[in-house]
């Protein structure tokens, strides 16, 4: 980030010069931290909507021109080439990994993907058919608890510790999740399968079958983790860092995360997009008709459009083409899947929907996925949890090992009563 010339704002008598900070790629800031001191000014931004909270060197997201780089890498080239440990391992550490760094992260994986026996009693406190998430956000922020030598991260190794047991026990968390919700038996991880394997063996085999998931399966559930390691600074990323601002541990800071992303307006994006084909097929409505009420506002369109991408969102492009070959793989006839696609089809030759650049996002073709793949809709926001932790954690430690942060605490423009008196409560 370098200081270019100062703006100059002007408030009655007042002319203020506030820095301009001009990023690496061009984006342009004004730096109003001093405005509250040097004029007793409070900038206002509900939502935070045009507000740079820090500087960060992790992820660049243009919305205009539908650009998604993570430390530069485009997320093409990543979706194409790289898999979602090495994806995880640029977010975090800030490069791409050597093959030795690869296996020895990978090893680490495999010797801390079992979680602690006394740790598996959390779940015997949730009842079958409870939310998964709820479950997650739960036993990762009691992780810390059987792991004291890592509250406080000191050293390079701790952190690099910390992260692997994070990304490795994570999986193990959400697939107990899901079979605690059926009240199903814990199948538990094989070190010898990938990443992704290991998880859908722990989420689909049972005792006397172990499940076999297809090439293309794997693929698509690859994919759907490294589109959603990390979007910068998204509610949920900006949680993890208010939290981690307090000097709060990693473990409590990523559980934050996790229950920020549950919002349906958040991580549960692609869950909506299954309830509303699903009300549009319970209603019987033809694709023509359900879009119809959707431009007279009877009806809620998900998973089109997003606040950030003006443009198509990158990462929908990047699965579109996997739901594609998962679904022709499959060749099962899924009514809802047919009606998607029907959708998907109508809306993007639709000058209504054409002309407001609602295309559809990330959330419409990772809902698809996730269906083909047989994860319920309740499970939805836990894989994008599961996908999203890397973002979390690097932003966790940038913030950490920053010397100048301080401790987040928004400002508001005061609504209320003006000073009164207490009224005795006999006279009220």
């Amino acid at each position: 980030m370098t200081k270019s010339n100062a703006a100059i704002l002007k408030y009655g008598d007042l002319s203020i010069e506030l820095p301009v900070l001009v990023g690496s790629e061009g984006e342009v800031g004004i730096d109003i931290t001093s405005l509250e001191k040097d004029a007793g000014l409070l900038a206002f931004d509900p939502g935070y909507g045009n507000t740079g909270s820090c500087q960060s060197a992790i992820t660049f997201v243009d919305g205009e021109k539908g650009i998604l780089r993570h430390r530069g890498i485009p997320i093409e080239q990543l979706a194409e080439k790289s898999t979602f440990i090495e994806t995880a391992m640029l977010l975090i550490f800030g490069k791409l990994p050597s093959l030795e760094e690869r296996a020895a992260f990978r090893g680490l994986l495999s010797e801390h993907e079992l979680l602690h026996e006394g740790l598996l009693h959390h779940f015997d406190g949730f009842q079958p058919g409870g939310q998964p998430m709820a479950i997650l956000s739960a036993v990762i922020n009691s992780l810390g608890n059987y792991h004291p030598e890592l509250l406080e991260i000191q050293s390079p190794d701790e952190f690099r510790l910390a992260v692997a047991k994070l990304i490795s026990k994570v999986r193990t968390i959400a697939a107990f999740s899901y079979r605690k919700s059926l009240g199903l038996p814990f199948m538990y991880p094989d070190p010898n399968l990938s990443y992704c394997r290991n998880f859908l063996h722990m989420m689909f085999s049972v005792p006397n079958r172990d499940y076999e998931p297809t090439k293309a399966a794997v693929a698509a559930l690859t994919l759907f983790l490294v589109v959603h390691a990390d979007h910068e600074q998204n509610c949920s990323c900006s949680t993890v860092r208010m939290v981690g601002s307090t000097k709060a541990n990693l473990f409590a800071s990523v559980s934050s995360g996790i229950c920020a992303l549950w919002g349906r307006l958040h991580g549960g994006a692609n869950a909506a997009v299954i309830q509303m084909l699903t009300e549009m097929m319970a209603g019987r409505y033809k694709v023509k008709t359900f879009l119809d009420m959707v431009k007279r506002k009877e009806k809620r369109l998900m998973g089109f459009g997003h606040r950030v991408y003006k443009n198509f969102d990158p990462r929908a492009k990047v699965l579109k083409k996997a739901a594609d070959n998962l679904l022709l793989e499959t060749g099962v006839s899924d009514p809802l899947m047919d009606a998607a696609l029907e959708l998907q089809e109508a809306a993007l030759n639709d000058d209504y929907f054409k002309s407001r650049k609602l295309y559809p996002n990330v959330d419409f073709y990772s809902g698809i996925i996730l269906r083909a793949l047989g994860i319920p809709v309740n499970m939805f926001p836990v894989m994008f949890a599961i996908g999203r932790l890397p973002g979390w954690i690097a932003h966790w430690h940038e913030e950490n090992r920053d010397v100048a942060t301080r401790i987040h605490r928004p400002r508001q423009i005061y609504t209320g009563p003006a000073r009164r008196p207490y009224v005795p409560l006999d006279q009220r």
